[in-house]
């Protein structure tokens, strides 16, 4: 028992006298409390000594816990360059983050760069409440000052990408998402959003071959094949496009949107069945559900069934009246049943949609590509779903070809 009170002591006095040093030399006050702790457990270790006592095994644990292992378990955390002041203010910045307070969250973080300026953490959190705060330059300094601690770190590097994006830097993003792509290609969200800037600059063919290449790693996503029917549609290329419509809705069954666009596809080949029964599973979709009955009383009139299109007109403008009412005015195909159509004298509904501006622009050109066709004949119509489909599948590869030489640079 002397012989294990003579070593407890010697280590236990040591440690203290490092931790000591430790607190005047870095003149971290954080670890004042831990000297505190260590001093009871020595104190603890005198009280047996001095009064020749046996402690019991409950005091014996918590003597040599404040003692000794605790101040050691800190040495090795230092050590290991996790510093206890890093890790107590960060925690409390987190904690007033969450609170909604960010001036002491950051107040706090500065303080832990102050003391070390390539805390990796410190950083990163920073960048977070700058970028809910709206300052978006500042988040970006902080997330660039995160890749430089850990250049692996892919979600940092994607956030880099959005934020230029919301700045309108949408050469420095795309460069960013298209480096981003090439070191992990799986990163789904890095897919889509660079698609989504290609396709805000008319670059179809490139964002085609993005979402290609995003397929291959998520074969499954809804909004990828969702997406590539879009850009598939904007590029004339409607045979494509149509399976990838067909593959988001075989995902999603919900996808209305994918329907609505499968509909205007068939109704633009002629295939009215095919297109009758895709809208009428569309007029469940309260947003869509005005422009499918609409879709559908043109449909009824060139199956020459005016009593048909009269009720669904009818229904089309009792959920929409301002909408439908200043398509009806654009579209001769109407005419014959003007009489019957009631138009209310106070429109009613809106204009806008909820719908994504590349949307509202695929569903367009899907919409005036149908009204178009209604003036060709069938055969006419077969030629150019054969030619278009053999002229766009030859842009494609060369496309194709164009990026990978791209990516091999």
């Amino acid at each position: 028992m002397l012989i294990e009170q003579i070593i407890f002591t010697f280590i236990s006095f040591a440690i203290f006298v490092y931790m000591f040093f430790r607190i005047m030399k870095g003149n971290d006050t954080i670890y004042t409390g831990i000297l505190v702790l260590e001093a009871i457990g020595i104190a603890l270790n005198f009280v047996e000594v001095l009064f020749n006592i046996k402690l019991n095994v409950i005091f014996q644990i918590i003597k040599y816990i404040l003692a000794i292992l605790l101040p050691i378990g800190l040495i090795i955390m230092e050590k290991r360059y996790i510093s206890l002041f890093e890790l107590i203010n960060i925690s409390k910045a987190r904690a007033s983050f969450a609170l909604g307070d960010t001036r002491k969250a950051k107040q706090l973080l500065l303080k832990v760069l102050d003391s070390k300026r390539e805390c990796y953490k410190a950083h990163l959190l920073l960048a977070q409440i700058y970028e809910k705060q709206g300052e978006i330059q500042k988040s970006i300094d902080e997330y660039v000052q995160v890749l430089d601690i850990n250049k692996n770190d892919y979600d940092s590097y994607y956030k880099v990408s959005e934020l230029l994006n919301k700045l309108d830097k949408k050469n420095e993003a795309s460069e960013m998402l298209f480096n981003l792509l090439n070191k992990k290609p799986d990163m789904n969200k890095a897919s889509e959003l660079l698609g989504d800037i290609l396709i805000e600059r008319e670059m179809y063919k490139e964002a085609a071959k993005v979402y290609q290449d995003a397929i291959k790693y998520n074969p499954l996503n809804y909004e990828l094949h969702y997406n590539l029917g879009i850009v598939y549609t904007m590029l004339n290329d409607f045979q494509n496009a149509k399976m990838a419509y067909e593959k988001a809705a075989e995902i999603n069954s919900l996808s209305y949107n994918s329907k609505y666009s499968l509909a205007e596809i068939a109704l633009m080949y002629r295939e009215l069945e095919e297109a009758e029964r895709k809208f009428l599973e569309v007029i469940e979709d309260e947003e869509l559900s005005a422009d499918a009955y609409y879709e559908l009383a043109k449909i009824s009139l060139i199956k020459m069934d005016k009593d048909t299109a009269i009720k669904y007109i009818n229904i089309a403008i009792d959920i929409n009246s301002k909408k439908i009412v200043e398509k009806i005015k654009q579209d001769d195909i109407f005419i014959p049943i003007m009489a019957k159509i009631i138009i209310p004298q106070n429109l009613e509904g809106k204009l806008d949609t909820k719908l994504k501006t590349k949307e509202v622009k695929a569903k367009e050109r899907l919409e005036d590509m149908s009204d178009k066709a209604r003036t060709l004949g069938y055969n006419d119509i077969k030629l150019i779903k054969k030619i278009s489909h053999r002229e766009e599948k030859s842009e494609e590869e060369k496309n194709i070809e164009e990026n990978e030489r791209k990516y091999r640079e």
